[in-house]
């Protein structure tokens, strides 16, 4: 099946260390039947995570999968993000993002991307402890007034405690519906 040709847009689906990763090739699938192209990205550690599935998950893809920046020069790999859906973000994914830190490539997609008015979503995946942080919220509130939307809190992510975490009941599905609803927007 030639999915370019009937697809609803190009989703980048880019995932952060935390456990909900390990089932990303489920939620790919999921995408897939809502008629989206996936490409698969992944911060330096998810990327170690999923080190055994990733050529699972670019045959499941068609496209690599990319953790790195590309080399000045070389061809980009992936057709242009009609959306981009970041789940599960960490604490130090949703900071840096905020913050502008741009040294790993999912983060500087995304912060790129909100100059390039790319509808973004994102839903955190982050124990009770962290968002007593007090920069948690400050970039919850950036990313939102940047016009993120961000999944977290009532209708989205409620943080667990530390160690009572429950990566099979990580609400994939929202997701996918804010981003169906942003792409619908387009």
């Amino acid at each position: 099946m030639d999915r370019m040709a009937t697809t609803s847009g190009v989703l980048y689906l880019f995932g952060s260390a935390a456990p909900p990763v390990f089932d990303v090739a489920s939620v790919i699938r999921d995408a897939q039947a809502r008629d989206f192209d996936v490409c698969l990205g992944l911060t330096p550690a998810a990327a170690r995570w999923l080190a055994p599935q990733i050529t699972e998950l670019e045959q499941l893809t068609g496209h690599p999968v990319r953790s790195e920046y590309k080399m000045p020069g070389e061809p980009d790999v992936w057709p242009q993000a009609d959306v981009i859906a970041v789940a599960p973000a960490i604490f130090n994914t949703i900071n840096a993002w905020a913050l502008g830190i741009t040294r790993d490539f999912v983060v500087g997609v995304v912060a790129e991307g909100i100059g390039k008015n790319i509808p973004m979503v994102t839903m955190p995946c982050v124990n009770a402890a962290y968002v007593q942080h007090r920069q948690f919220e400050r970039s919850i509130a950036e990313l939102r007034d940047m016009g993120v939307r961000v999944l977290y809190g009532e209708n989205g992510f409620v943080p667990n405690q530390p160690g009572q975490g429950k990566p099979k009941e990580y609400p994939w599905h929202l997701v996918l519906d804010a981003v169906q609803d942003v792409a619908d927007r387009t």
